[in-house]
C-alpha cells in the first residue's frame, strides 16, 4: 500500500490540504500533520493517522518507515525556508528532510503572492534537489465555475504529480 503524508503549515489555504487528504484514494495509507491548533476530532473525520507537529519521533520521521511521497499544502514561507536550509525542528520539516534524503517525491505548495526574491531563491534551491514546487495556481482551460471546481483542478494536478489517477478536472483537449 502506498503511504503519503499530507501536511499543512501556515493558515491561509489550509482547506486545500484537508481536501487533498480527503480526496486521496482509500487504497493509500494516509498520514496527516497539522499545526498545534488541529483537533483530535479531525482525525476521526478524515480517516487518517494524525501526528502532533512537534513529535519528531513519529513513525513518518524515519526513512525506514517507507513513506512514498509527501505534499505540504499550503506551505508557508517559513516552512519552505527551513526545508531549504536543512532545519528539521518539527515533524513537517523532519519528514520533508527524510523525503529529500531518501529521494522520494516531495511537493511544496507555497501559497503567498507575490514571492520575494528570498522565497524564489529557496524554491530554486529545493527544485535543484528534486523537490516539486507546485503552488495552487488555477488554469482557465478546464472552465472552472466555482471555488470547489478550482480546488479540484489544483488537487487533480497535485495527484497527477504523485501518479494518482483522478478525474478531478477537465483535461486539455
Amino acid at each position: 500500500m502506498q503511504k503519503i503524508v499530507v501536511a499543512t503549515s501556515g493558515a491561509s489555504g489550509v482547506n486545500l490540504g484537508l481536501k487533498t487528504l480527503e480526496l486521496l484514494p482509500k487504497t493509500i495509507e494516509k498520514h496527516f500533520i497539522m499545526s498545534k491548533s488541529s483537533k483530535i476530532v479531525l482525525a476521526k473525520e478524515i480517516g487518517a493517522v494524525v501526528h502532533k507537529g512537534e513529535d519528531i519521533s513519529a513513525s513518518i520521521a524515519s526513512g525506514s518507515f517507507g513513506v512514498d511521497a509527501m505534499i505540504i499544502a499550503p506551505c508557508s514561507m517559513n516552512t519552505l525556508a527551513k526545508i531549504a536550509c536543512g532545519i528539521s525542528d518539527n515533524l513537517v520539516t523532519r519528514c520533508a528532510a527524510v523525503m529529500i534524503k531518501e529521494q522520494k517525491k516531495l511537493i511544496l505548495a507555497p501559497r503567498e503572492m507575490p514571492f520575494s526574491a528570498i522565497a524564489l531563491e529557496n524554491m530554486h534551491k529545493l527544485a535543484t534537489l528534486g523537490v516539486i514546487i507546485a503552488p495552487p495556481v488555477m488554469a482557465y482551460y478546464s472552465e472552472q465555475q466555482t471555488l470547489d471546481e478550482m480546488e479540484d483542478f489544483i488537487i487533480g494536478k497535485w495527484f497527477d504529480l504523485l501518479g494518482i489517477e483522478n478525474n478531478l478536472y477537465k483535461r486539455w483537449e
